[in-house]
C-alpha cells in the first residue's frame, strides 16, 4: 500500500471513528436528558424542593398557560408554595415524546400529567424545553413552554 492510500485510509478511519464518538455522545446526551427529566419527576413527587429547582438554569425564561413569562426564582417559588401546601398533594407523570441535541443544546418534546388531590384532578400540558449542558456538565432548562394541548 502506498502512503498516499495509507493517509488516505487513516483519514477514512479517522472520520468514522468520529462520527461514530459523535453518535454515541449524542445519544448518552439524550439519556442524561431523560434522566434528569425523571429525577425531576421523583423530586417533585417527593417534595425534594432543591431536586426540583436544579433542573432549571438560572437563566430560565419560561411561559406557562395561565401563569404567563417567569424566571428561575418564580418557577421555583411556585413549586415550592404547591409542594408546602398542607391541603392539597401534587404528582408529575412524564411522557417524553422526542429529545434532539446537538453538542451542549438540547430540544424536548414532552407531555406532563398533574394529579392534584383531593379533588382527582387532572391537568394534562404539552411542553417544550431547551436544555444547555452548563459549566457543571448537567443539563438544564434554560427556556421552557408549557400549555394545555385542549
Amino acid at each position: 500500500m502506498t502512503t498516499s492510500a495509507k493517509i488516505w485510509l487513516n483519514l477514512l478511519c479517522s472520520i468514522f471513528a468520529l462520527q461514530f464518538y459523535c453518535a454515541v455522545a449524542i445519544a448518552d446526551d439524550a439519556t442524561d436528558i431523560r434522566t434528569r427529566l425523571q429525577q425531576w419527576t421523583a423530586s417533585f413527587n417527593s417534595g425534594d424542593k432543591f431536586g426540583a429547582c436544579d433542573l432549571f438554569s438560572k437563566s430560565l425564561v419560561s411561559d406557562v398557560q395561565g401563569q404567563g413569562s417567569a424566571g428561575y426564582e418564580t418557577r421555583c417559588a411556585t413549586i415550592s408554595k404547591a409542594l408546602d401546601d398542607p391541603h392539597r398533594t401534587f404528582r408529575y407523570d412524564l411522557d417524553v415524546k422526542e429529545i434532539i441535541v446537538d453538542r451542549t443544546i438540547a430540544v424536548v418534546r414532552l407531555n406532563w400529567t398533574l394529579k392534584i388531590n383531593p379533588g382527582d384532578l387532572i391537568s394534562r400540558e404539552t411542553g417544550l424545553d431547551v436544555f444547555r449542558k452548563e459549566g457543571d456538565g448537567r443539563w438544564r432548562i434554560i427556556r421552557f413552554i408549557a400549555y394545555s394541548p385542549e
